[in-house]
């Protein structure tokens, strides 16, 4: 079969090659700016250092269970959730900076700065999710097998990916890195109505419910269960197929905020 040069493979082909083009531009951003990169490694590990020395002993964990290896699958996913300010923040001054005009202006597919942007910032998440990982061997933390370590990492990975598109969103919402600071204060409320700290059925019913299917909240709980780590456990359907949503959630979310984040990107002069 003969591919067109405008058919749909070839344009998804050139998508890819612009997008990568895009991504390269941050990489090198990375090593003129090497505090940021730093700075992102070292701030959740230093909120988990906190959590686990300083209020520890005062967290009420599952019966029998060690401390930190409760702790570190919740902080996992905290940080995968706390890098979709990150990605507000850089797409907002990209739009504010008359970068992304720059961008538009050039004959390159709408979708291409956008995935330059989400390899970048996926990149970003790899380091940080492997400082953490390795702050959780550091203090004691232990998956029960290297399979399970894996699988682990990718669900929390596919979660973060779901959310860079969400990010994406909302940065181009925003438009302003200042507007950005009201948006991202809702990153604590997702966080904390999960279970990554509390158990939801300590909650009021309602609230419970809401924290139950919360998307981080699948993630946490399959993570938990292939690293081989305490949870809350539950009765509800969501909590007892954890590993089903924590592919059918990121997926969904990845679905929906594609969509809406190129034709958003399209209309902005609009």
């Amino acid at each position: 079969m003969t591919i067109t040069a405008d058919g749909p493979v070839s344009r998804m082909r050139w998508a890819l090659a612009d997008g990568w083009s895009v991504a390269r531009r941050d990489l090198v951003h990375w090593r003129a700016q090497p505090m940021t990169v730093v700075f992102g490694v070292g701030f959740p590990i230093m909120i988990t250092l906190a959590f686990g020395y300083l209020f520890g002993g005062a967290v009420d964990v599952p019966e029998g269970a060690d401390y930190f290896s409760f702790l570190m699958p919740g902080m996992y996913g905290m940080t995968m959730l706390f890098g979709l300010g990150a990605t507000m923040v850089a797409v907002a001054t990209d739009l504010s900076r008359g970068v992304t005009d720059r961008f538009r202006s050039m004959p390159m597919a709408p979708s291409a700065v956008l995935i330059g942007r989400a390899v970048a910032d996926l990149l970003h998440s790899v380091l940080v999710l492997a400082g953490m990982l390795a702050c959780g061997f550091a203090v004691g933390w232990r998956p029960e097998s290297a399979g399970g370590l894996l699988g682990g990492v990718g669900l929390l990975l596919l979660l973060r990916f779901a959310l860079l598109w969400a990010g994406m969103f909302l940065g181009l919402l925003a438009k302003d890195p200042q507007a950005v600071v009201a948006i991202q204060t809702l990153e604590f409320p997702i966080g904390f109505l999960s279970n990554a700290f509390v158990a939801p059925g300590t909650m009021p019913g309602w609230l419970g419910a809401v924290s139950e299917w919360n998307p981080l909240s699948s993630t946490v709980a399959a993570a938990r269960q292939l690293f081989g780590n305490p949870g809350w456990g539950g009765d509800s359907w969501v909590a007892q197929h954890a590993l089903t949503m924590a592919v059918v959630w990121p997926v969904a979310l990845t679905v929906v905020f594609f969509v809406l984040s190129v034709r958003l990107y399209q209309r902005l002069d609009r």
